[in-house]
């Protein structure tokens, strides 16, 4: 890969992982505010009222994707991603100075409500125009390495939280992080975003868009142009599916599993959740550049069928782990697994749409998949163990994977797609292939 696809793919995870930051502390650091907004009430009630919020920002997502993925496809990769870090910017200002509940009673909620619906709107159309920039840029041999990124720099971002939240935890007092301290991770991302919103007003468009700007031009970025693509928007849906629950559940809810169910101290919690995704980051490149050697299908299908089989006792021993070591190595076994699915997903959908409607394509239905499935894993969790039958989110996991295992069975090869020719007439199983080298 030459310098100049580097530089492309280094100004793209940089935003991408500012975005990623400020969407992942507010899972991170909810422990700490969840009783800043509400009136007092069981630590499970308080954490359920802020995990709804959460997924109320994931329902935002499909509007996001609807109109940002328009923008992309109208307007440029550049453009969208730069409208998306601007309102990733405002959300987290917002949240850093809501009023609390003891100062302006439910009004406090109402702020954060908010922030979370604009930046719902923001990563709605951060994750596609973010993926359909990373794998434009790169060379054709090598797109499953350079879209592989894409979740490197979305863990960078909540590496970066959590290891904020560790040094908070160790130079803040608990009554200091509860009362304000909360608040400092939020200030850090809008100054980030501030950062990267320059480097994305000089960042170079794709050459894919560039070349295939002027075709179709009435019909870019619009509902009936994918409608025209119904059946790879469905396919986004489906191998979403499992993908996303996994990722969500060993992400952005382990915290929260490892201090809340499994009894560990919330310090060990974050630190287990530190480290293991830092060898996740450092996993997906390498799954990426297998993926361009033997295709997507086999890493998909290898993740369905490891997270069908290991979510019930992967998750059944982390609740019994009981110390840093065993949660340690569940939790780097359960995201082994799950690089499967995130290294490659990015490629995959925007190796299904043709350029005209590539971003629109990938947004919609990723992010109708994530309000259904990846916004609302962290509060059903919750809900079943609000329930008394928290096994039962390990088995709703489990299915969720197995519906994906199902699609990747199913669905074609996509690492010798043409990006240039996705959608052109001619055999559907050879016009948009790569040529032989």
């Amino acid at each position: 890969m030459g310098r100049e696809h580097w530089k492309k793919i280094w100004v793209g995870s940089a935003g991408n992982m500012v975005e990623w930051f400020d969407w992942f502390v507010y899972a991170s650091f909810a422990t700490y505010f969840a009783g800043a907004f509400f009136p007092e009430g069981d630590d499970t009630a308080k954490l359920m009222n802020t995990a709804g919020i959460f997924a109320v920002g994931f329902f935002m997502r499909p509007v996001g994707g609807w109109l940002l993925g328009r923008v992309g496809d109208r307007r440029g990769r550049k453009a969208a991603l730069t409208l998306t870090v601007t309102l990733m910017s405002a959300s987290a200002v917002l949240i850093a100075i809501a009023p609390t509940y003891a100062v302006a009673g439910y009004g406090g909620a109402v702020v954060l409500l908010v922030a979370r619906l604009l930046q719902g709107l923001s990563v709605g159309g951060e994750y596609a125009a973010s993926a359909t920039y990373l794998t434009e840029a790169s060379a054709p041999r090598h797109r499953g390495f350079a879209s592989s990124f894409q979740y490197v720099s979305m863990t960078a971002g909540q590496i970066l939280g959590l290891g904020l939240l560790l040094v908070l935890q160790h130079t803040l007092s608990a009554d200091a992080l509860h009362a304000w301290g909360w608040r400092i991770p939020f200030v850090v991302g809008a100054l980030g975003a501030a950062v990267v919103f320059y480097l994305r007003r000089t960042m170079l468009e794709t050459e894919v868009y560039e070349e295939g700007s002027g075709a179709d031009s009435g019909d870019r970025g619009t509902l009936k142009a994918l409608w025209a693509h119904k059946r790879e928007a469905f396919l986004v849906v489906a191998l979403t599916m499992g993908g996303t629950v996994a990722y969500y559940t060993y992400t952005t809810y382990l915290t929260k599993y490892l201090s809340n169910s499994a009894g560990l101290p919330k310090q060990t919690a974050t630190l287990v959740s530190f480290c293991a995704l830092i060898v996740f980051a450092c996993l997906q490149p390498l799954a990426g550049r297998l993926s361009d050697r033997i295709g997507r299908r086999p890493l998909l299908i290898t993740f369905a069928l490891g997270s069908t089989l290991l979510t019930v006792p992967i998750l059944t021993m982390l609740k019994h782990a009981g110390s840093f070591w065993p949660a340690l190595g569940l939790s780097l076994l359960a995201l082994v697994v799950v690089t499967g699915y995130t290294s490659i997903n990015a490629c995959v959908k925007a190796e299904l749409f043709p350029t005209g409607v590539r971003a629109l394509g990938v947004a919609l239905p990723y992010a109708i998949a994530n309000a259904l499935f990846g916004g609302t894993a962290e509060y059903v969790a919750l809900w079943f163990k609000d329930a008394g039958v928290e096994s039962g989110f390990s088995w709703y996991v489990a299915g969720c994977a197995a519906v994906s295992l199902v699609v990747y069975l199913a669905m074609r090869e996509t690492r010798d797609i043409d990006l240039g020719r996705v959608g052109a007439t001619g055999s559907p199983s050879e016009r948009d292939r790569l040529p032989v080298s």
